[in-house]
């Protein structure tokens, strides 16, 4: 045997030593690491899979719901809607509750949909974004169906000039204050949501319309 093979036979006897020396060390740790990897993904992919059959589920029950409320079956929506609010999955009851409020106003029950609306709109848990325009659903109802004062109390902080929901708050509550013989108070509402080039260009054209009502009814200087 040359030199070469023999140098090369003893390495090689020594990687195999090293190699059985770090499993030895090293192995069983390896295997629990693997092992749990693997449980790891399994629960991973188990959940994702449970999460989506869930919110799949919520999902076709909203949209059988809403079928019902479309198709005018109000009672069997509600029912629906109450049982997503109840059992419903993610977003769904949230979703649930608005929508059960709307089809309430639809039946004409205003007071119970003005109710469901304030309680979202009371909801800290709520992101306040979705309590902001409950409390503007509830005031739009109110405009017909509340006084000046039911409309201000849920929707006066929203005319402020950073509240993305302005425009809609300002229209509701110069509404409710032109219902009431508010005149100069409407018509300053309705000029700002005229004079403002953030609001939608329909928002501005009803207001610029309510705007000359106002001034040519002579309720105002």
């Amino acid at each position: 045997m040359s030199d070469d093979s023999f140098i090369r036979e003893v390495n090689e006897e020594i990687r195999r030593e090293q190699a059985h020396a770090l499993w030895d060390r090293f192995g069983p740790a390896l295997i629990v690491l693997a092992v749990l990897v693997v449980l790891g993904t399994a629960a991973f992919v188990g959940y994702r899979y449970w999460d989506e059959t869930r919110a799949n589920r919520s999902g076709d029950a909203f949209s059988q719901a809403l079928k019902l409320a479309n198709e005018g079956k109000s009672d069997e929506a509600l029912t629906a809607l109450g049982a997503l609010e109840k059992d419903g999955y993610g977003a769904y009851p949230l979703l649930a509750r608005m929508r059960a409020a709307t089809v309430k106003a639809d039946k004409g029950d205003f007071d119970a949909a003005v109710k469901d609306f304030d309680e979202v709109a009371a909801d800290t848990d709520i992101p306040s974004g979705l309590r902001d325009l409950a409390r503007l659903r509830a005031a739009l109802l109110l405009v017909d169906h509340g006084s000046f004062a039911d409309v201000s109390s849920r929707v006066e902080a929203l005319t402020a000039d950073t509240n993305p929901l302005r425009h809609t708050a300002r229209e509701a509550l110069g509404l409710a204050a032109w219902k009431e013989g508010k005149a100069t108070d409407a018509l300053k509402l309705f000029d700002q949501i005229a004079s403002d080039d953030g609001a939608p260009r329909n928002a501005r054209e009803r207001a610029t319309l309510m705007s000359e009502l106002i001034r040519g009814s002579g309720g105002v200087s």
